[in-house]
Formats: C-alpha cells, structure tokens, sequence
C-alpha cells in the first residue's frame, strides 16, 4: 500500500486541542484522567476499569451530581453514575470501562439534582413539623417531573404510586416522606435520575485497544541461536533458520506464553563487525551482532539469508498463530557501515568534520559496527523510507513491533508512524525499549507507543518496588503501560547474578503478577546467571555468538532433568490466565507486613460470565524480596480492599502449591529459600 503522503508529520495527531472551555451552569473542573492537558489520548483496552474523576459544584445549598460519560466510536453516550469522594473538595469520581476498541471520548457531565434539594430539605422539616404539607407537595411535584422524563418503556409505577402517596393527606407526614426511599423508587431514579442545569466539561480523546496490549506474557529469542548447530572438528557453527526455530515454539506454547519476539532478522553488516564479548575483531565465521543491520544482502526490508527466505518466515508466523502466539519484531533503526541506505541515502546520517559518517555512542559505550540515523537532514523521505519498511512486515503479518532505543529518535517521528500506521492496522501493538529518563519515557508512550519497558529489572527493595508500582498503576495509567522484564540480552543485574534459583523464581513471579504484561529472554529457564566482567550483561553474549542451549537435555528423561524453570514459567501462565485480576494493572492494593523484605499486594476484579452472572476474583501475592534469607512476619490485610470485613474469615489456596489454609486480617508467613520465595493465593469465601 501507498505511504501516507500526509507531511509534515505534525499534521498527523490523534486530537486537536482542546478549545477553552466556558464556565458551565453547573462548574466542571479538573477532569481526569488528562494526557498532555487533552491534547493527545489517554488509553484503555476493551473491557478495562478505570476511573474518570473531576471537581463538580455550585452555588448555595441546592444537591448538585455528577455522571461520566463515554461516548463510543459509534457516536452513542455510555452514562456512569459518579459518586462523592470528598464532599469538602467537591471531588467526584466512578469506575467506567469501554466495551470495545477504536477511538472514543470521555467527559464529565455536572447536575443540579432537584431529588436529592428535596430529600434533604424535606428531611429536615417534615419530622421539625415545618412546613410539612408545602415540603410534601413540593415533593410530589419533583417525582411527577422525574415520572414525565422517565424514556419510554420504562417503568414508572413506582413513582406514579408515590406521588399519590404524597399527597394523601389521611396517612401520617412521616410516613409519606419515607415513602421516596423506597426501593423501587430509588432502583428507578438510580437507572433514570431527575437532572437540571446539565453542565458538560470538555470531551477528551480516549483510545480503546485490543487486550493485548495491556495483557499477555512474551518469550525473546534469537533465531538463528534456534537450532544452531556445532561441529567441533571444523570449530564452526551452522546458523539456526526460522524452520528449526520453529521447531522451538511448542515448547515456548506450552510454557504458556502469549508472544514470541524476534530480535533483529535482517543482514548483518560485515564492516567493522564485533565478534564474541563485543570484541573490536570478528573473525570470519563470527555472526555479527543482528542490531548492526544491513549489508550486500539488503537492509530493514531483508532477511538474513542464512535464517531462510519470506515463505519461511511467513511459516514461522503463521506456526506461532497455530499456536496460540503472536510474533513481535524488534524493530532497530540503525545502521551497518554497509547498509544499502548509506549510499543510496547519505543524507539519512551525519557527517563529522572530517567526512567520516558518525557512529553510535554512548559513552563510555562504543558501537563502532553502527551508524545512527539523522531524522533531522531529510525528515520527508527518512519518515517515509521508514514507514516502507513497516509496510513489508505488516504485509507478512507481523501487528507487534518492539522498537530498540526509540528514546534516540524524535518523539515526534514516533507519534507520526504509530498514528500512521493505525489508520490501516489499529491493532498494531508498539513496545519502547527506552532506557531513559522518566520524561522521554513519558513522552513516548502519551505520543503511542502501547507498552513500555520500565526499571523494573533495578526495582529489587519492597519499598522500591512499591513506590514505583503505585505510581505505575495510578499517575502513569493513563499513558504508560508497564512490561516488566527480570533479564534482557543487554541486561544481567546483579541481584540476578548472586541470587541464586530463588532470585530466578522471586523476580518472575513478581514481573507475572504486579504488572499484567511481562516478559522473559530465552535461557532465564536456565538459570544463565555469569556475567561479562564489568558490565551487567550475559557471559558470551548471544548479541554476537551462537548459542546452543541444548534444550532436549532438560527434558525428563534428559541428563539435565529437573534443572529448568520450565514447569515453574508454565505454572506462572496458566495462574495468569486462569485468573482475571492479574489482567489488569490499576487493580492493585499493597498490604503491610511487618518485615521489610517481605511484600504483599492483591487484585480483585469483577467478572462477567457468559450467563449474565458475576464473581469476584481475587489473587493475594506474598513475597519474600531477601533471596538469601528465610523470613518470618506477619501479614496484615486490608480486608475491604479483598472484599471482605474486617473480622471474616477465608480459605487462602496457594495456587503454586495447591495448599490451603483459614485466614483472616492478620496471618504468620514463612517465605525464602529453605521453604518458597512467594505464596500466589487465590482468596475464596
């Protein structure tokens, strides 16, 4: 298809500004949640609660209300009940969700509420004998307005029989006065309310999205590592292909990951090429690094001729759909020295003083085998040459990219290509691998990207973990939806590299439960914990060797037999997609233990069944972070944030172990490694 001619990419946004808005009759402030003051979308995915709140009030004493209201792509009103957080500071808010994806808006809508002016008044002088039958008629005439407005077929009887009573004088004033808080009359006014004055604020963009991109569990690989093979009597390595690659994705499936990501498959530079360790010298069987991309063979737009050609590629995807997984690119917009774009586009780089192209760095860190790309030069043909290259993978069915460093792009191309993109493709789901500071992170995602990689992998401490989870799941939400990553092929920590198997099992379960998308790089089932002395990245880094991990030899019956994480990693999935509370991100609650190592947080969520019913689903994790020490302490539950009051009781069922116990508000925990790291607790009863 045709790149969008649409230039300069500002031209291209998602919402305009918002207009001023002028004072309504009923004032309206303060909405949100609100991204870049309206001007750019805040996110949801189908079927996702989250909160709408803003400041409504008015003048004197009469009752004033407030509802939220989304309005679908379709252009119909979806109407949300608000409710009174803080009456001193006129602070209301309700939990709203969508029900399907596209491009909806948000606004609060401020009431004057004649219903609830009389009920109070009335309240006040009925029983003090005051004007009894003026407040009576005067009542009767409010329900017979609400009674006139109620749409049709719906009924009334309720309030018809109310207002006669209200005016029948032979019964006593009292009597007739509770008679509006009856049931049906508030089942009715609840469904149908009376409303006056009704004060719109402004309608701001939310956008919808497919689940996926709040949800789901990814598995990294290589694929030329994907079957590779050694024969040590030439010392030489044979490439893995997509078709032996492929051959790994029942394993990946039956751990129960929803997302297989490739990094780089493209040619890979010869020019300055690394070699093992990130060495300045390869020699001539050395793979390269895939990020240093492009050669003889072609660039983004190419396959690597040793991992096969476009059939098998297309093989891989559709085997991976068979499956049950999607495939994720890793889209690296970066040059080999001898990538075709450095003649056919010289204007794409920059030019040191001296003529040479210039190459990335990040001191201390040379990356002598890589030319950055220069935005700024030819933004008109870079941004479209790019939007090309998206075009060849989206036609060969790839809808998930994860982007390498996109905090080294401008922000603006990135809103540009996603946007563009979605014109054609909405589903297309965008992962920023950015490192960086908090407000180029933050930009990234309000500009479009749908996932974001977070520090989650430095996060080790409970008081750290909680801080940044909080902020995560309420300041940020709106934007910023966190996948959280233990390790990376860039990234060993060393909480990883000295914790020992309990590290391994503490750090997935946490990144499987706090946050509703995380990941995992191929060889974390095994553990691969040395790093290269003075960096925190894996020992013979597969960025730039092949690596055959041998998976048959953990297998049962293998020599190596029950040393993998694999049926722990699977055990991981099937608690994550058994249970809904742990598909969202703004559900959580932290409870307080009375160790500081020990962490512990909950998510319910209300579920809808096929037959019209609901239960509640609630997960209760409890972690010991110390992975060098069995802990003692107690835990002290937020019993209504479960659903619960304070002094019941409930069966806690450890879903790892399938063990049960009675709990309450206050239990005694033993976690660490003589024992487990982490209860995962479904709470029921």
């Amino acid at each position: 298809m045709p790149v969008s001619e649409t230039f300069p990419p500002t031209d291209v946004a998602i919402a305009r500004p918002v207009p001023v808005q002028i004072v309504g009759r009923i004032p309206v402030q303060s909405v949100r949640p609100l991204v870049d003051d309206g001007q750019r979308p805040a996110k949801s995915v189908e079927g996702e609660w989250f909160t709408v709140a803003a400041r409504v009030f008015r003048e004197g004493h009469s009752s004033v209300n407030a509802t939220a209201v989304l309005r679908d792509p379709q252009g119909r009103d979806h109407h949300f009940p608000m409710h009174i957080d803080n009456e001193g500071l006129s602070w209301w808010s309700a939990p709203v969700r969508a029900d399907r994806t596209g491009m909806w808006t948000y606004r609060v809508e401020g009431w004057s509420d004649p219903v609830a002016t009389w009920q109070h008044d009335a309240g006040i002088k009925v029983p003090a004998g005051l004007d009894v039958e003026m407040m009576l008629e005067e009542g009767a005439r409010v329900y017979e307005r609400a009674l006139a407005e109620l749409p049709a077929g719906v009924d009334g009887a309720a309030l018809a029989h109310l207002v006669t009573t209200l005016r029948d004088t032979g019964r006593d004033p009292e009597e007739r006065f509770w008679a509006a808080s009856a049931p049906d009359v508030l089942a009715v006014l609840a469904a149908h309310p009376l409303r006056e004055f009704v004060s719109p604020s402004a309608a701001y963009p939310l956008l919808v999205e497919r689940q996926r991109a709040l949800y789901g569990a990814w598995y990294e690989i290589f694929p030329r590592s994907e079957g590779a093979t050694f024969d040590p009597e030439t010392g030489t390595w044979t490439s893995g292909t997509f078709r032996t690659a492929a051959e790994r994705l029942p394993a990946i499936a039956d751990m129960g990951f929803d997302v297989v990501y490739l990094t780089p498959i493209h040619p890979i530079g010869r020019v300055n090429r690394k070699g093992p360790n990130n060495s300045l010298v390869a020699g001539p069987d050395d793979p390269g690094s895939p990020y240093a991309i492009g050669a003889a063979e072609g660039g983004h737009d190419a396959i690597h001729p040793d991992l096969g050609t476009f059939d098998d590629f297309d093989y891989f995807v559709a085997r991976a759909a068979e499956l049950g997984m999607e495939v994720a690119l890793d889209i690296a917009l970066q040059c080999a020295p001898d990538h075709p774009w450095v003649t056919s586009h010289p204007e794409f780089f920059t030019t040191r003083a001296d003529g040479t192209i210039a190459y990335a760095e990040n001191p201390p860190k040379k990356y002598q085998d890589i030319y950055p790309l220069n935005f700024d030069n030819a933004p008109q043909s870079a941004y479209a040459e790019m939007r090309r290259v998206i075009q060849v993978w989206l036609d060969h069915g790839v809808r998930i990219f994860r982007v390498d460093n996109p905090h080294t792009k401008p922000v603006q191309f990135w809103q540009w290509l996603i946007a563009d993109v979605a014109k054609d493709y909405p589903e297309t789901i965008w992962l920023s691998e950015a490192f960086t500071k908090p407000a180029m992170m933050a930009a990234l995602a309000s500009a479009g990207f749908q996932q974001s990689y977070t520090y989650y992998a430095w996060r080790n401490a409970k008081w750290e973990l909680e801080e940044y989870v909080k902020e995560l799941a309420t300041d940020s939400a709106a934007f910023m939806r966190p996948s959280f990553w233990p390790t990376t092929h860039d990234i060993l920590t060393p909480y990883m590299q000295y914790g020992g198997p309990t590290a391994w099992q503490l750090r997935a379960a946490l990144a499987a439960t706090l946050v509703p998308t995380y990941g995992i790089y191929a060889g974390y089932e095994l553990m691969e914990n040395i790093a290269r002395p003075g960096v925190e990245e894996q020992i013979d880094n597969e960025k730039y060797q092949f690596k055959d991990r041998h998976w048959a030899d953990y297998e049962p019956g293998g020599p190596k037999a029950g040393r993998s994480l694999a049926s722990y990693l699977r055990k991981l999935n099937q608690i994550r997609r058994a249970h809904p509370a742990l598909h969202w991100l703004r559900n959580i609650t932290f409870h307080h233990c009375n160790d500081d190592n020990v962490i512990a947080f909950s998510k319910t969520t209300i579920v809808d069944t096929a037959d019209g019913s609901q239960y509640r689903d609630t997960i209760l994790v409890i972690a010991n972070v110390d992975p060098h020490s069995t802990r003692e302490t107690t835990v002290n539950l937020d019993m209504p944030a479960l659903g619960m009051r304070w002094d019941q009781s409930f069966t806690a069922t450890d879903l790892l172990i399938g063990h049960s116990w009675t709990w309450g508000a206050s239990n005694f925990v033993r976690l660490g490694p003589g024992t487990q790291p982490v209860h995962i607790i479904h709470v029921t009863g």
